[in-house]
């Protein structure tokens, strides 16, 4: 029997939500070689190296990111500090058929992975070349070894990317050029029953159509996994469905019909085996606000015990807010427009100037930025039905200033300075609040005709040196608690470690949780075992609780601290020496007082542990059979 004496860390008077779902308990734990040791009410604290007292406080277990793309970071930084800080212990990479689990794949000059995660996760070609000058296996089983040996802080668990399989097969060039041959694809799918045998949670695909390859000469082109047929999904799926691993997807949204044909794919009655499936994404979005509803309702008659399905939207845990430098952005990949901008390399100014002054480029920008904006058409039509053919927002008074290159316009929205500029040309000279002002007032073409001509000014006079933001979904958090709570959706997604410079989405477990302290310390229960216990299982991974024995990965977070906090308040722009590039984080100071990895005080108070990147304390995690 352990003894007071053996105890590493004794935590007192806890607030203890055990990842079961069941109403918090005030209960002492004991942490010993990593495990849980004890739990019990006044356990004695004789002996035990150190005491925690957490009254007041609440300890759960460490909380999982079902998607992350920190496949590159994390070997620049095993600790992943981003997210120690806000209580996450579990992330998992791979996500949205992108990833590094088979190595460098560069050949004949092409450089995949700086190709596929460049503009799909807007994370800049210098970050990503460094990133890349870190891998040294070209295999699945070595890609788990090599993140057991190194100083994990959180544990890892890895998707199969479709598109790098798809690479590793038939090389760049033809993954996105034909299809395979039946040789290729059975060697596809040999690698698949071995990745699935090694551990992997399952395989990850993408159905996003603004998801667009970043090197010449294939900028035109998407990434490899959307050049795949029904028919090599179904046969890949097959494996995936066999060891009971997860499919991890986003829907085609070109085609809703298509997507709900390929979501079939989770149908044990219609496919002989139930696929899990963990599809992106559901919100309220501000265009469509009813759309995730089709979704869901969807996943409820998979679901139903007739399909047999066990198909999961995850859900967005606070607003859906992102940042855009000039066009740069995922935003304005859904235009073909600006999608031509965006394809631009990042320094390319004078490309992005050219096109910019191209008639035909102006015609086809107006064009786009007014669709089912004006006019009497069916566009309008579907806009106004909540069904746009676009989720781009191009309301100006919804785009926010935030690092505007005239300091009078930060914290405005483009509405306020568009009306400024009219009415200084309409002769009302003290429409300008400063000299500064005055002089970018008066660079505007005369006369401004309409937002078009507003926004296309900006682009050209500025490039990417104006930053604004947007909320494209769950403005207000209205309806977010409903989706987060809702039987056929699954919280925890996160997208940590992409689109470093627009969104700051690490915090959004906490967010959960702050909307779930809401409602009371019965639904706070409910929410901790959906972002603890229920993603373990549906992943199959051990992690997500605080049984005896199991490893000691847990959070205290301060309930007063974030019953009071507003996630927009902290979300930064810092420069990151590690990147030697700015990123957006979110660093809600006090919320998260400890994080515990294998027992190993990680995080304490504002600051962090020594253990953290000093040995191993997270491990690679293998799905269970």
């Amino acid at each position: 029997m352990t003894t007071a004496q053996s105890w590493d860390t004794l935590i007192r008077n806890a607030t203890v939500f055990d990842g079961s779902g069941a109403p918090p308990r005030q209960l002492d734990v004991a942490l010993r070689r990593g495990r849980i040791a004890a739990k019990g009410s006044a356990l004695p604290e004789n002996n035990a190296a150190e005491i925690v007292d957490a009254s007041g406080k609440w300890l759960m277990p460490g909380l999982l990111d079902i998607h992350t793309h920190l496949d590159l970071e994390v070997d620049l930084d095993p600790r992943l500090p981003e997210v120690v800080r806000h209580g996450t212990t579990t992330v998992l990479v791979g996500n949205c058929s992108l990833g590094t689990c088979f190595g460098r794949q560069d050949d004949n000059g092409q450089d995949p992975i700086v190709d596929c995660f460049t503009r799909v996760e807007n994370i800049p070609k210098s970050v990503l070349r460094k990133c890349v000058d870190a891998i040294h296996w070209d295999n699945t089983g070595d890609y788990l070894d090599h993140l057991d040996a190194l100083p994990l802080g959180p544990n890892v668990g890895v998707f199969v990317p479709h598109s790098m399989l798809r690479i590793e097969v038939m090389g760049l060039e033809d993954s996105i050029s034909r299809e395979p041959t039946t040789e290729e694809l059975e060697r596809m799918a040999m690698l698949l029953e071995r990745a699935m045998q090694q551990g992997y949670v399952g395989m990850s695909t993408d159905g996003l159509p603004f998801h667009y390859l970043a090197n010449a000469p294939h900028k035109d082109q998407r990434i490899p996994t959307q050049f795949a047929s029904f028919g090599e999904l179904k046969r890949l799926l097959k494996v995936v469905r066999e060891h009971n691993r997860v499919w991890q997807t986003t829907p085609i949204l070109e085609n809703r019909v298509t997507a709900l044909l390929y979501f079939t794919l989770t149908s044990g009655r219609l496919f002989g085996r139930t696929l899990k499936t963990s599809a992106l994404s559901v919100m309220e979005f501000v265009l469509a606000p009813r759309a995730s509803h089709a979704f869901l309702g969807f996943a409820r008659l998979m679901n139903s015990r007739f399909f047999r399905g066990q198909l999961h939207f995850q859900a967005l845990g606070t607003n859906f807010r992102v940042w855009s430098d000039g066009m740069v952005s995922p935003l304005f990949e859904e235009l073909d427009s600006t999608c031509q901008l965006i394809a631009k390399e990042y320094d390319d100014v004078a490309g992005r100037r050219a096109l910019l002054d191209d008639p035909a480029f102006i015609e086809a920008f107006r064009r786009e930025w007014h669709h089912g904006r004006r006019g009497r058409n069916l566009a309008r039509l579907k806009a106004w039905l909540g069904m746009p053919d676009h989720l781009v927002i191009r309301d100006l008074d919804r785009l926010n200033f935030d690092g505007a290159p005239v300091a009078d316009w930060d914290g405005e929205t483009m509405q306020q300075v568009y009306e400024r500029v009219l009415r200084f040309q309409a002769g009302e000279q003290q429409a300008a609040r400063s000299q500064a002002e005055r002089d970018a007032l008066s660079r505007f073409p005369v006369p401004l005709r309409d937002d078009a001509d507003f926004m296309l000014h900006l682009m050209r006079e500025y490039d990417k040196g104006f930053r604004f933001w947007a909320d494209m979904s769950n403005i207000g958090n209205a309806a977010t608690i409903d989706y987060l709570l809702h039987e056929h959706a699954l919280p925890g997604f996160n997208d940590s470690g992409a689109h470093i410079t627009n969104m700051a989405f690490f915090d959004t477990n906490l967010m959960s949780l702050k909307l779930a302290q809401q409602q009371g310390l019965e639904t706070v229960g409910r929410m901790v075992r959906r972002l603890t216990r229920e993603p373990a299982e549906f992943f199959g991974l051990d992690a997500g609780t605080l049984d005896i024995g199991a490893q000691a990965d847990l959070v205290i977070i301060d309930p007063d601290v974030l019953r009071h906090w507003d996630c927009n308040d902290t979300r930064e722009y810092v420069y990151r020496d590690l990147f030697e590039h700015h990123q957006m984080v979110n660093r809600p100071p006090g919320i998260v007082e400890h994080v515990f990895i294998r027992g190993e005080a990680v995080w304490c108070q504002g600051e962090f542990g020594d253990a953290l990147g000093a040995r191993p304390l997270g491990r690679a995690l293998r799905a269970a059979h």
